[in-house]
């Protein structure tokens, strides 16, 4: 009898302390958590309203502010409509925040962990990941060269066919950030060998195999 409960004890103890272990370490496991639902009426709020209000002073994430060529990098609309139905917007030109060698290093922190992984240190789409895709590999930056800020900006907000957007990850100073290095990238790729500066043409000569 004494063997059986020591056996018995001994297969339900662990199983009782895993689980409130798992409570005590996670309080949402319980899935039978009491909660309220959007748009329901609620007994626990005096008001009685499931939904509540923000606190006063409080302001969205990424609100649309007095300049919000800042938040969504649209300068303004062109009054047409695209085949899918949306307005087609103008993009701004230039990059709404000074741009700094803080901000390009900022820029190029951010494109390394974010971006660089996929369309290559470089932005010319050299990648091991990118040699992997065989469907849709990304394209290289340098191909955008003539399209605006405003449009990098956008795709980095909402992301562009396989590419998922990068709002969650990046903040909106960071994602100007990005655009500011996409940009040096693009220019630094792309500048003929007469346009450079005596120091970087004796350095690039010296280089020469």
């Amino acid at each position: 009898m004494i063997r059986r409960l020591v056996l018995w004890i001994s297969l339900v103890a662990p199983l009782c302390v895993a689980a409130c272990s798992e409570q005590l370490l996670n309080p949402m496991a319980d899935h039978r958590q009491p909660r309220e639902r959007a748009y329901r009426p609620s007994d626990f709020y005096a008001d009685g309203l499931a939904m509540r209000a923000p606190p006063a002073g409080t302001v969205p994430h990424e609100r649309r502010t007095m300049a919000p060529i800042l938040t969504t990098g649209i300068a303004s609309y062109t009054g047409q409509i695209a085949p899918n139905g949306e307005r087609i917007a103008r993009y701004a030109s230039k990059i709404p925040m000074p741009v700094t060698p803080e901000l390009l290093s900022v820029g190029r922190k951010r494109y390394d962990i974010t971006c660089g992984t996929c369309h290559g240190p470089l932005g010319d789409g050299n990648s091991i990941v990118a040699r992997q895709m065989s469907l849709r590999p990304p394209p290289s930056l340098h191909l955008y060269a003539s399209r605006a800020p405003g449009y990098i900006f956008q795709v980095i907000n909402h992301g562009f066919g396989l590419m998922a957007s990068y709002a969650a990850e990046l903040s909106v100073e960071e994602r100007w950030a990005v655009v500011a290095y996409v940009r040096a990238l693009q220019v630094s790729q792309n500048v003929p060998v007469g346009a450079l500066p005596p120091d970087a043409r004796r350095q690039l000569e010296q280089e020469k195999p």
